[in-house]
């Protein structure tokens, strides 16, 4: 059975969650490595947000769709800390590029 880390991206289904797999591919001409992500429907029992970091196995269908299910929890990303790295300005406050012109 194969077994997959990734990020849960959404939580908004009962018993299930979508999760975010990344990995590197290389490219067959030009050797370059280059990130490419799919997105998989897993069985959760437990409560998950988005932001956690999970190992899915390959299990029997369930539904259409699902085809995993959460093994167990690794660890977890802030969501809330990556939203604030971005500086957005304020309402009413110009941004530096209109300001020059």
């Amino acid at each position: 059975m194969r077994k997959l880390k990734g990020t849960v991206v959404s939580n908004k289904m009962q018993k299930t969650v979508v999760v975010k797999i990344d990995r590197l591919k290389m490219h067959p001409k030009y050797q370059k490595r280059f990130q490419a992500s799919k997105k998989y429907k897993a069985h959760a029992e437990g409560e998950f947000v988005v932001g956690d970091i999970v190992i899915i196995q390959e299990t029997r269908p369930l539904s259409k769709e699902k085809r995993w299910k959460v093994v167990e929890k690794v660890g977890s990303i802030n969501v809330a800390d990556v939203g604030e790295e971005l500086e957005l300005p304020a309402e009413g406050e110009e941004k530096p590029s209109e300001a020059n012109s």
